[in-house]
């Protein structure tokens, strides 16, 4: 069978033909801030450092972000490489089936559309968390179904428009949440404890140290699900302006920018509380652990400031919410628009006027409420939703970058021998995929201290590595049966790029439509 890749030819114009996404419709900033948004700063440090801080390595938490920026830095020199070549709003998908096959294309694939399907359902849980907090506090009670169902609902509609109404929205939210962090880093590094500045704290080698009852497989399993979303700059490829220069540039700005905003951030909780206090307004009987931020907050900049932080947990997780929407509906439509099973046809759809993966985003939307109705009836909490969903998700998609690093390895020794180079296509792939395959091991052997007791009880949790690993074999076996009885469409499988003009032609075979 001969090797094809299906290209299109970009498009001037802001009005594509029906069935396509629109081009040229958002340039690289509007990629930074929906790729940051997918991240959520105040989502991640509420959510995330203060257990990194009482349950897994204290103090030296701030080595945890910087540890993870760095790797994720070297798995980012790969997969830049191969967004300037392959142009495609499958991202994963289109890279491993270029690198490493048509069937473990199909299967990182699946495995990325269904980690981003479930990423939403867990920022759902999150923002349900947060309001149903803030709902409390103005004496207001609202099951938290109700509230995760709403922001779903609003997803879908956000998503029905243009692209570049969804970044906006996203932006406005992003700003104010960078806002909040960035005073109260600024009060904390001016204020801090009796313990000053603690800059041993900031190497990332004291990371691998837990305190007494913590775990560094916790830590740095909350530390990755804190940058989940960056990766997926390459999605938004085939609306972005000049996507050979975006796509890596938003990469960069997104991976490096995001994790010295977390180490910094981290690095002034630290200080301004002190290590032990840190720890202790985490780990009491009773306590909230968002108080690591509250506290300083409000000592340093006055009432405002906490009311400012609560009420931008809860826009920040929707805003989260709305870009893992964007994410997945994608992939969705990259599915479709391949044909990858008779039934999936209509996900390939565009809507006439917006040119948004519509069908794809109603879909998305329909299966996100029916998992969360799912939990709801099954006893999981809002938190917990949060939690467990957030693990299952993080763990596919560590299990999809390692794919994604190997295959840089594989395309361009089989397709761009010119271009192979010792560091960028080959020891940073192998040096990303090693750290992410170690970074799972960590992951599985500490699975129950990363969700904690009442989500480890769960009928979920036993389930969710079977779940992840029986997911991908039967991406494996639709691949293969596809080969056999349908080769036509197994032949197109992740194949379909835009031509910005450096597609291989030698093994290509252009679709003009």
């Amino acid at each position: 069978m001969t090797t094809t890749t299906r290209t299109e030819e970009p498009s001037t114009s802001r009005k594509p033909a029906h069935g396509k996404l629109a081009r040229n419709a958002i340039g690289t900033m509007s990629v930074v801030f929906m790729v940051v948004a997918t991240a959520a700063p105040i989502t991640a440090m509420a959510g995330n450092t203060p257990y990194i801080i009482g349950y897994g390595v204290g103090k030296n938490a701030p080595g945890v972000f910087l540890a993870v920026t760095i790797v994720l830095t070297i798995f980012s020199i790969g997969y830049v490489r191969l967004a300037r070549h392959i142009t495609t709003t499958g991202a994963f998908y289109g890279f491993v089936s270029h690198g490493l096959g048509r069937l473990l294309g199909l299967g990182s694939g699946v495995l990325a559309l269904f980690a981003y399907l479930i990423f939403e359902v867990a920022i759902a849980g999150a923002f349900a968390y947060f309001a149903d907090a803030g709902l409390k506090n103005l004496g207001f009670q609202i099951d938290w179904i109700w509230l995760a169902l709403g922001v779903l609902v609003i997803n879908s509609i956000l998503a029905y428009f243009k692209i570049n109404i969804g970044a906006a929205v996203l932006g406005v939210f992003l700003i104010l949440e960078i806002a909040v962090l960035g005073l109260h880093a600024i009060g904390g590094l001016a204020h801090p404890a009796a313990d000053g500045y603690m800059l041993e704290t900031l190497n990332p080698f004291n990371a691998f140290t837990a305190i007494a009852g913590g775990s560094v497989g916790l830590a740095f399993f909350l530390g990755f699900w804190s940058w989940v979303g960056f990766e997926s700059t390459a999605i938004y490829g085939e609306e972005s302006r000049n996507p050979r220069r975006t796509v890596p540039l938003a990469t960069y700005i997104s991976v490096i920018g995001i994790g010295l905003f977390y180490t910094i951030v981290t690095w002034a909780t630290v200080v301004t509380n002190g290590a032990d206090h840190a720890i202790s307004l985490v780990t009491s009987e009773g306590a909230d652990p968002t108080n690591v931020f509250v506290e300083p907050l409000t000592n340093n900049w006055g009432s405002w400031a906490a009311t400012a932080f609560y009420v931008l947990m809860v826009t920040g997780s929707f805003a989260c919410s709305l870009a893992f929407h964007n994410s997945a509906s994608r992939y969705l439509y990259a599915l479709g628009r391949d044909n990858v099973a008779r039934f999936m046809m209509p996900l390939g759809k565009t809507h006439h006027s917006h040119h948004s993966p519509y069908v794809a985003s109603i879909t998305q939307t329909i299966i996100a409420a029916v998992l969360v109705v799912i939990l709801y009836v099954t006893g999981i909490s809002a938190y917990d939703t949060f939690v467990l969903i957030g693990l299952m998700g993080t763990l596919s998609i560590l299990c999809v970058q390692v794919l994604a690093s190997i295959a840089v390895i594989g395309y361009f020794r089989k397709h761009h021998k010119d271009e192979w180079n010792w560091f960028t296509t080959f020891i940073a792939p192998v040096l990303s995929a090693i750290a992410m395959i170690g970074v799972i091991g960590l992951l599985i052997m500490n699975q129950e201290s990363a969700v904690g007791g009442t989500a480890a009880a769960s009928w979920l949790f036993p389930l969710i590595p079977y779940i992840v690993g029986i997911l991908f074999v039967l991406a494996l076996l639709w691949g293969s049966y596809l080969r056999s009885k349908d080769p036509e469409v197994y032949d197109k499988l992740g194949r379909m790029v835009l031509d910005t003009g450096d597609v291989d032609k030698s093994e290509s075979v252009e679709e003009k439509s």
